[in-house]
């Protein structure tokens, strides 16, 4: 079990970059109303996820520093990466929900931002399948460290719709909402 607990450090590390890029969903202020009231449903939709995700890595430290078996650090890993792609899931029906940011591109905003969050929840799913095919024997810590290898490729994915949603008057917009600034990833003072 001995290299066990920088392992999972790594994957909690990755996992909390995951929700980062998603919830990069920040800015500055804007005037715009319609734009403040979608900002505003999508932020209050966004944050308990973004919760749920943070649970998640928690819960894969925890797993570590219990000195909790194999068997059991993965299940618990499993189970932290399921919550995760079900928390990507429930943000891309909320983005999906909230339809259309009211600027330019919006709609391809919208398409873009959805399709790469159905895209990572995917991705988390196949880490539950990873993580339980990993060995418990001598090469566990092999195994995990490979586990932890694909989430932080994961981690890297192109996020670049995210980024776009996140920018001009949408990021803007969001960047005020009480629910997107308890998320952590608001500037103090924008």
């Amino acid at each position: 079990m001995e290299g066990t607990d920088p392992v999972n450090k790594k994957l909690a590390a990755v996992l909390s970059g995951g929700a980062v890029l998603v919830l990069a969903l920040s800015g500055c202020s804007d005037d715009s109303g319609k734009t403040d009231e979608w900002a505003k449903k999508v932020c209050d939709d966004l944050q308990p996820q973004h919760a749920k995700i943070n649970e998640a890595n928690q819960d894969i430290v925890e797993a570590t520093r219990t000195g909790k078996s194999p068997d059991e650090v993965k299940k618990a890993d499993a189970a932290s990466f399921k919550k995760v792609s079900d928390a990507y899931k429930a943000m891309a029906r909320a983005v999906q929900q909230a339809g259309a940011p009211p600027v330019d591109d919006g709609e391809k905003m919208r398409k873009d931002a959805v399709k790469e969050l159905d895209t990572i929840s995917g991705k988390y799913n196949d880490l539950v399948t990873a993580v339980e095919k990993v060995p418990t024997g001598d090469t566990f810590d092999e195994g995990i460290d490979s586990v932890a290898a694909k989430l932080a490729a994961l981690g890297k994915r192109g996020d670049t719709a995210l980024r776009r949603l996140s920018t001009g008057e949408v990021g803007q917009a969001m960047a005020k909402q009480e629910s997107c600034k308890k998320t952590g990833l608001t500037k103090k003072g924008s």
